[in-house]
């Protein structure tokens, strides 16, 4: 899925003691994407959602539903500061002597899957794998469709590329294709205003922007 970085990292989930990729089958998986969105114009502050929704288009069960999300591009080899070497929904800063290059542009609040003990206590929630900036969500049969939520809300004012690549496993042999035979991926650009929201409790008690 990202050659290098991914493929070349046979690592066991935490806690898991197995490989998340052991016994993934080789072969093409074709998926269509019914939904991509992520608002193009936001504000700091703003809580919003990345959403991806992935059917399963093809006649064979997709081993394991995976997403990977990148700074401006997810191709491989990226340029300095680029793809998956970026944490997700984040950016590398210039600098020397940085134990992590990355700052986040935006605050993943909740990740794809489902929210158990370590979601509710902060952690990246079930989807999250050992992989660089990939989440997954597990076996797909046919005609089924999976739905990737990122909840995340903006920190970092100014023009940003996010991208995001859909693969059908964490090892590299199950490819996800469209139905040209691509592999699935795009790009969102957003500009982020340097206002946040204003805000204020109606007369429900709920809290509401201002129009």
């Amino acid at each position: 899925m990202i050659a290098g970085a991914v493929t070349a990292l046979v690592v066991a989930a935490c806690g898991g003691g197995q490989n998340q990729a052991a016994h993934e089958p080789r072969g093409k998986f074709p998926v269509a994407i019914g939904t991509a969105t992520f608002p193009s114009a936001q504000t700091l502050s703003e809580h919003t959602h990345l959403v991806l929704a992935v059917r399963n288009s093809g006649r064979k069960t997709i081993p394991d539903v995976a997403v990977t999300i990148c700074n401006v591009t997810c191709a491989y080899p990226a340029p300095a500061g680029e793809g998956s070497s970026a944490s997700a929904f984040a950016a590398d800063i210039s600098g020397s002597n940085l134990a992590n290059p990355s700052r986040p542009i935006w605050i993943v609040d909740r990740g794809p899957g489902a929210c158990g003990y370590s979601c509710e206590n902060g952690g990246q929630g079930a989807g999250t794998t050992a992989y660089a900036n990939t989440w997954a969500l597990g076996r797909l049969k046919p005609g089924q469709t999976i739905r990737f939520d990122w909840a995340v809300t903006a920190v970092q004012p100014g023009h940003h590329v996010v991208a995001w690549q859909v693969a059908a496993g964490l090892n590299g042999n199950a490819r996800a294709v469209l139905s040209n035979g691509s592999q699935p991926h795009g790009t969102f650009a957003v500009e982020v205003g340097n206002t946040p929201p204003q805000q204020y409790v109606n007369n429900n008690g709920q809290v509401v922007n201002s129009p």
